[in-house]
């Protein structure tokens, strides 16, 4: 009976084990086919075409440049390698500006046509129209309209998924913010960390230890978005007028936040390494006339050197993944940051800020899958990393 019961539970813990792997697979498959779906997209906007004059010469035009050209910061077709024309933007709701409502019908029954004589007449006219309103017959082209490509999304320099006619998707600046944030977090985190961890482990005595140990671990439990309120109120302000600048939500203080985030990390595993280091060792380096302080920076930090290592990656993993308080003090700004003092944006917050505004399956639902997707990878790596030094001996 006992065997049977046996072999009941371990059938159950099988069959736990098979479906959890099964369900992991799924969502990964699932977060792939939404990303990877974003380059089977078109680069104009779904239902709508871009129209000009038959006889410029100008074969193709990329996200960015369309966008510089509804901008009006691109002005001549020259500056696009076509003729020496003024670009004149139309869009649909200048088409009172150039036709009476006798013109186009009662219910805009004419309008593809006046369009399209518009364009014919008008050498250097782009429209941005619906794919309805292109007759049968144009005398206008049509702007050949490509795949996104995803050498402009890796690659890309700017985040602008709403932007019509052509959004742009260069995830580049997310990515350059988060590991921004990221290192500079563990720049901070890590010299207080590894201080606190060996204070704990070879100076503090056993009361004052079972008192810390306690209050370093509740650090852990409170939520992200608490920590954001208190970037928010203290650090934000601190950091403006200290370095006198017009806006105090900077990359500095999301870092010096995910800084505090990772500390109870960073101090419980490497206080447990350390307290691992076996005391013969010690008393080893005392009785060959070494300090304290001699042996703890050439014996037992040596020796726990992996743990430590190890405390440091799932800090950094901390980090990267921490979205609430990020989104709370970074300032937002999707551009590529030169300094730790400029506003930036990382791809956790850019998902949990945009994610719940987009419709579902289009481009920039998809787009967003692509950084989780990155995401994905990025914490894969911080994993194996930890994977390695754990296992990696001495």
């Amino acid at each position: 009976m006992k065997r049977i019961f046996e072999r009941i539970i371990e059938g159950i813990i099988q069959c736990s084990g098979f479906l959890t792997s099964i369900v992991v697979l799924l969502i990964i498959a699932f977060l792939f086919t939404e990303a990877f779906g974003l380059f089977n997209k078109k680069t104009i906007e779904d239902g709508y075409v871009l129209a000009f004059n038959e006889n410029n010469t100008v074969k193709k035009l990329n996200a960015s440049q369309i966008k510089d050209i509804f901008d009006e910061e691109i002005l001549n077709w020259e500056q696009l390698g076509g003729p020496r024309e003024p670009i004149t933007v139309f869009r649909l709701n200048d088409l009172t500006h150039y036709f009476t409502e006798t013109e186009l019908g009662k219910e805009y029954e004419h309008a593809s046509t006046k369009i399209d004589s518009l364009i014919h007449m008008t050498p250097g006219m782009i429209a941005f129209i619906p794919e309805e309103f292109i007759p049968q017959n144009p005398k206008s082209r049509i702007l050949k309209d490509n795949a996104i490509p995803m050498r402009d999304v890796l690659f890309g320099t700017e985040w602008f998924p709403t932007a019509t006619p052509a959004a742009q998707f260069g995830i580049l600046p997310l990515i350059g913010g988060t590991l921004w944030v990221s290192a500079f977090a563990i720049l901070f985190a890590l010299p207080f960390g590894l201080s606190v961890s060996v204070y704990m482990s070879e100076v503090a005595n056993n009361r004052i230890r079972n008192i810390l140990k306690p209050v370093i671990e509740l650090l852990s439990g409170i939520p992200s978005v608490v920590y954001g309120f208190f970037g928010l109120i203290v650090i934000v302000p601190f950091i403006q007028k200290i370095f006198g600048l017009p806006v105090g939500e900077t990359g500095l203080a999301g870092s010096i936040v995910l800084a505090i985030m990772a500390l109870p990390t960073i101090i419980t595993v490497s206080e447990d390494a350390m307290r691992n280091c076996p005391n013969s060792m010690r008393e080893a380096s005392l009785a060959l006339g070494a300090s304290k302080w001699q042996t703890i920076y050439k014996v037992v930090i040596p020796f726990s050197i992996s743990g430590i290592t190890s405390g440091v990656v799932l800090g950094i993993g901390r980090a990267i993944g921490e979205t609430m308080a990020v989104l709370m003090v970074t300032g937002n700004a999707a551009v590529i940051p030169h300094s730790i003092l400029e506003p930036l944006r990382t791809i956790p917050a850019t998902i949990a800020a945009e994610l719940g505004e987009t419709p579902s399956g289009g481009t920039h639902y998809q787009a967003l899958f692509l950084l989780g997707v990155i995401l994905f990878f990025i914490t894969l790596i911080i994993n194996l990393s930890v994977e390695y030094i754990s296992n990696k001996q001495k």
